[in-house]
């Protein structure tokens, strides 16, 4: 490794402390606040210090988390809110797909791609309706498979939902819709193109940009379509 590419990592690593303690999520910029000549600063995935974990204990990081603290990270990315203004994000994911979702996350911003907000679901403590009720993306949040001591995907940090209210889980055996305030979204779905609304389906660039990272999407399941769910599988 060279001196300068030494320097260079030294500057970033200062830069994303820097960046942690200043980032404040849903913050909207101006286009003029952004450096897009650095823009990957913007764009950062740090182990979950102190600050961070204090925000998420007893919320989503549970008294009997499996998953270790070490495996996971946060994300501070921007992104492209409802109003189509630069806004700041933040995520907790698994480290195994740190890398995928800033990659996934930077097209998206570059490509003008709306969502919503991000903000740990910790600022909703942990609810699950409650934040996606908000239209919020969220990643994180400790939970176990239903009858089992398996923790789930999310619980693993290996699972994102994006827009959810705009792309809500919808159970076509029993009609449920999570969250309950996104039925219109789940019934105008077949009428897409007539929509202002950018709903996820597999001609949308979310879903290539997921798929291509090697992930599943909920909205290919058969009798629950979890049109905001995004998994990867890894052992």
């Amino acid at each position: 490794m060279t001196h300068k590419t030494t320097l260079f990592s030294l500057l970033f690593s200062l830069f994303s402390i820097l960046c942690a303690a200043q980032w404040h999520a849903g913050t909207v910029l101006k286009a003029t606040d952004i450096d897009n000549d650095n823009l990957g600063l913007y764009f950062s995935a740090q182990p979950i210090n102190d600050t961070v974990f204090a925000r998420i204990w007893l919320k989503s990081f549970k008294r009997d988390c499996s998953t270790k603290r070490d495996d996971l990270r946060y994300l501070q990315v921007l992104h492209i809110n409802k109003d189509g203004l630069p806004q700041t994000g933040e995520l907790i994911c698994n480290k195994a797909i740190a890398d995928d979702l800033l990659d996934i996350f930077r097209q998206l911003y570059l490509s003008g791609y709306r969502i919503e907000k991000m903000l740990l679901i910790d600022n909703y403590d942990a609810d699950d309706e409650t934040s996606m009720a908000d239209n919020n993306t969220s990643c994180f949040n400790f939970r176990k498979i239903a009858g089992s001591d398996q923790p789930s995907l999310h619980g693993r940090g290996l699972a994102i939902d994006i827009n959810p209210l705009y792309n809500p889980c919808i159970n076509k055996r029993t009609g449920l819709v999570q969250p309950a305030n996104g039925k219109r979204h789940a019934f105008h779905r077949t009428n897409r193109a007539k929509q202002p609304i950018r709903y996820i389906d597999p001609s949308d660039l979310c879903y290539k940009l997921f798929l291509q990272h090697g992930f599943f999407w909920g909205g290919n399941w058969k009798t629950v379509h979890d049109y905001q769910h995004f998994e990867k599988k890894i052992p």
